[in-house]
């Protein structure tokens, strides 16, 4: 476990505030304890220093994981963030999407968001920008990117694509032999 370059930091944080804005500060100036971002075996961890410190008595080759896994550098160095980053992704999000009930199932088991299956949005949300999937009742789903701007959106068709998949909470079962 090695703390990032400078160049991981860059596209890293990059990838984030396309999701929640400024408010990627939040995630390291916290007020209950400090926490870094490390890289190890390609994967970034979310880890607090308590747990970090705790961690340097245990080898590299057998350390599985630390703290929250925010997402992995792919072979062409490119940063792909996975689901287990939702709940602080969820906390801090600039632009947010709800999909009626009847949409869930369909986002779940990674279909993009048609137009139909919108239940609000957030304003003046731009296209191609991050955003947080929720259900109705206010439960992180995944996130995605926009496919189109609030402007354009309003006058789809209900079976054009309004969101892109990313992520969605249903990768826990599809991938779990890879994800962790």
């Amino acid at each position: 476990m090695r703390p990032l370059t400078e160049d991981e930091t860059k596209v890293i944080f990059e990838k984030l505030t396309k999701y929640i804005g400024n408010n990627v500060l939040h995630l390291i100036d916290r007020s209950d304890e400090t926490y870094y971002f490390r890289l190890h075996n390609d994967k970034v961890y979310y880890v607090s220093d308590s747990m970090l410190r705790q961690a340097v008595s245990i080898g590299r080759d057998q350390l599985a994981s630390l703290g929250v896994c925010f997402g992995k550098f792919t072979k062409s160095k490119k940063f792909k963030l996975h689901i287990t980053a939702l709940d602080y992704l969820a906390q801090y999000a600039k632009y947010k999407l709800w999909i009626k009930p009847n949409g869930e199932g369909s986002f779940l088991y990674g279909n993009h968001i048609l137009k139909a299956h919108l239940g609000r949005i957030t304003e003046d949300t731009p296209e191609h920008q991050g955003v947080i999937i929720y259900s109705m009742s206010d439960i992180p789903l995944g996130f995605g990117v926009t496919a189109r701007s609030m402007v354009e959106i309003r006058k789809l068709k209900p079976t054009d694509i309004v969101a892109f998949h990313q992520a969605d909470i249903g990768e826990y079962l599809r991938e779990q032999d890879t994800l962790f």
